[in-house]
């Protein structure tokens, strides 16, 4: 895995230990597997953005902490300029750029997400996250899955749902597909 990884892993341990948690304790709150929680927490397996912002509401911390930028400082208004969000590449289809990592107290998680196509059609994996999700799309066309229901948006089209479900976001068209999602 990489250097990044390895330091989330890092952060994500030491936040439990110094909260005096156990890892099975931790992996019941969060409702996986002792074993995959450990896998995680080891850093020598890919962890999903929902994974971490899973521990990051259990430890009312910001996103951005776990990820490994500074403790976010701005709290009447943060701008973050195209291009310059906090890149995060958790997992092989996705790619998100925080659009709001520098503000403090956030009541949502804004991220302009990317899924590439995929020639080799190995499918995206479902996930899931605590709370609701809006998704818009600004470039290109994807078939979102929502607990077994396929929805195809197009570039100007919106979903919003809960995100307790699992759901996963596939490019269509041979083509890349860029959009706005926006968890609360």
């Amino acid at each position: 895995m990489t250097e990044e990884m390895m330091q989330i892993a890092k952060r994500i341990k030491e936040i439990r230990e110094i909260s005096d948690i156990t890892a099975q304790t931790m992996a019941g709150n969060l409702n996986e597997s002792i074993d995959q929680y450990l896998l995680y927490e080891s850093g020598k397996v890919d962890i999903p953005v929902s994974f971490i912002y899973k521990v990051a509401h259990h430890f009312n911390l910001e996103l951005s902490v776990l990820l490994g930028s500074n403790d976010p400082k701005l709290h009447i208004y943060g701008v973050v300029r195209k291009g310059k969000g906090l890149n995060l590449e958790r997992r092989k289809h996705y790619k998100y750029e925080n659009l709001a990592y520098n503000f403090s107290h956030k009541k949502t998680e804004p991220f302009m997400v990317t899924v590439d196509p995929d020639p080799t059609k190995e499918p995206a994996e479902l996930n899931s996250h605590p709370g609701q999700e809006f998704n818009y799309v600004i470039e290109g066309s994807m078939q979102i899955t929502i607990d077994n229901h396929e929805i195809i948006l197009n570039e100007g089209d919106s979903v919003y749902f809960n995100s307790g479900y699992k759901h996963k976001m596939t490019a269509l068209n041979n083509k890349q597909v860029r959009f706005l999602a926006i968890i609360l």
